[in-house]
């Protein structure tokens, strides 16, 4: 069995800009989102983001999500494309859970791109569902987008999946 990776989790702040940026640029191309649309993030009161650190304290990865009331929803999971297949977004994502359930979210939602099965793979994995499509969703290629929701996520078959997917993770990532 291989090591685990070894990560910090931390909530971003604006010093970690350019770290993001850096992220979105080699994950997105030129369709990312831009250092303003992060900075309005980040300042957002209704908006949290974690960023993944590495041994050597480069942002490897970061989730954000926007709570309103008892809903979040996930604004945007990236992972160094270098640094995928590692777990990092996996383990994002279940950070972000925990938040919710620390703070009384009960429905998370994102969007994702139809093409992106490793993400749609990802949250299937934690009980997500597609309920319906957006077409043209995504302004670059317009590409429709999947419309993914959980239910409630204090209900006994969710946590029953989100404790076991969290139990497999932990063999994989030991969070520093």
């Amino acid at each position: 069995m291989t090591e685990p990776i070894k990560l910090k989790i931390k909530q971003l702040t604006t010093q970690d800009i350019d770290s993001i940026i850096e992220i979105e640029e080699k994950a997105y191309g030129k369709h990312h989102w831009s250092r303003d649309s992060f900075l309005n993030e980040l300042s957002n009161r209704l908006a949290i983001y974690y960023g993944a650190f590495d041994e050597t304290n480069n942002l490897v990865g970061y989730v954000g999500c926007w709570q309103i009331i008892e809903e979040a929803h996930i604004t945007n999971l990236a992972v160094n494309p270098e640094k995928r297949r590692m777990h990092i977004g996996e383990t994002l994502l279940n950070i972000l859970i925990k938040h919710c359930y620390s703070n009384g979210v009960k429905y998370l939602t994102l969007e994702v791109r139809v093409s992106n099965i490793a993400a749609i793979n990802l949250y299937e994995k934690y009980g997500f569902k597609s309920l319906s499509t957006r077409k043209h969703y995504y302004q670059d290629n317009d590409e429709d987008a999947l419309i993914m929701w959980t239910e409630n996520i204090f209900y006994d078959k969710f946590k029953s999946v989100f404790e076991k997917n969290e139990m497999n993770l932990v063999k994989m990532v030991e969070i520093l």
